[in-house]
This record gives C-alpha cells, sequence and structure tokens, in this order.
C-alpha cells in the first residue's frame, strides 16, 4: 500500500503551512495526486519529492512563476537543483569552518589562561565579519553562476531573450 499524507502531514513534515500549500495547489505549482472519499488532499511520496524540488529551487531565489516554468519544461532535472542546493552547503560549511578555527584559536589562549586581548578579540570579529562578508559576496556570484545557467534555461523555457538579447 502506498503511503499518502493528508494536507497537515505534508505541512508538517515540509515545514509550510496548510495555506501555503494550497496556494500552491491553487496556482497549478503543486497539487496532489488524489482526494479521499471526503475530499482531503492526498500526497503520494512522488508529491513529497516534487515539493522538495519546489522548495529547493525557490531557496535558490526564483518566483513561483518562474519554479512552475521550469519545472513543467520537458528538459527539467531535477538532479540540477539538488546539485545547486548540495553546493551551497557545501559553501556555507566551509564558511562555518572557517569561523570555528578562529573561535577555537580564542578559546585555547583562554583554556592555557593566557589573556585573550583585545587584539586577539578584534582579529577574531574582525575574521567573523570578513568571513560573513566573505560569505555574502561568494553567496551572491555563486547565486549570479545558478541564476545565469537558470535564467539561460529560462529563457528557453519561455521563449524570452536573454542577457544578450538573442533567444537561444
Amino acid at each position: 500500500m502506498k503511503r499518502q499524507w493528508k494536507v497537515g502531514e505534508l505541512a508538517k513534515l515540509s515545514g509550510l503551512t496548510i495555506r501555503t500549500l494550497r496556494y500552491y495547489d491553487q496556482i497549478g505549482l503543486f497539487s496532489p495526486s488524489g482526494h479521499s472519499d471526503s475530499g482531503h488532499r492526498l500526497y503520494c511520496e512522488a508529491d513529497f519529492s516534487r515539493l522538495q524540488q519546489i522548495l529547493s529551487l525557490k531557496e535558490l531565489g526564483l518566483s513561483l512563476e518562474e519554479i512552475q516554468k521550469i519545472m513543467e519544461h520537458e528538459k527539467y532535472n531535477p538532479l540540477e537543483a539538488v546539485s545547486l542546493q548540495i553546493a551551497r552547503l557545501r559553501e556555507n560549511i566551509a564558511v562555518q569552518q572557517k569561523l570555528l578555527k578562529e573561535l577555537l584559536h580564542v578559546s585555547n589562549l583562554m583554556q592555557m589562561d593566557e589573556p585573550a586581548t583585545i587584539e586577539d578579540f578584534t582579529k577574531l570579529f574582525g575574521m567573523i565579519k570578513k568571513s560573513h562578508e566573505k560569505y555574502f559576496v561568494e553567496k551572491r556570484m555563486n547565486m549570479e553562476r545558478h541564476f545565469d545557467r537558470l535564467g539561460d534555461f529560462l529563457a528557453e523555457v519561455t521563449d524570452e531573450p536573454t542577457k544578450g538579447g538573442q533567444n537561444k
């Protein structure tokens, strides 16, 4: 027997609200694969997978309209959305590892009863600020690179001109 979830159960599993899921259904972005005899929306595992893809693309900053066009296109590859999410997660981990290294350095100083000086903390705070700035600059650059790829695909899907003003 296939596993099915009602809208409230899917909302809990996905972290979305019931209202959001109903809205997605209303605009045709994400509809349930079935309904119960009493009319309740029923979602299956394939629906859950599709929702994950939608959320991945949304997290990349795409509008719901763009997501819908991309997912409806015959060349859409869900692996691309997952790959983009993996790359972003790896970037986040690298930034956090750098911050951890600096915090451990200050912690080690303190544990050896060597006072952390104002300069140590200033350096640490500077590194934190720099890491955050670097993180956001890198994130922006990576997002722009991903958007360029998705933009090219979106232009192909919608038959709109790309940045260069030409259709592909």
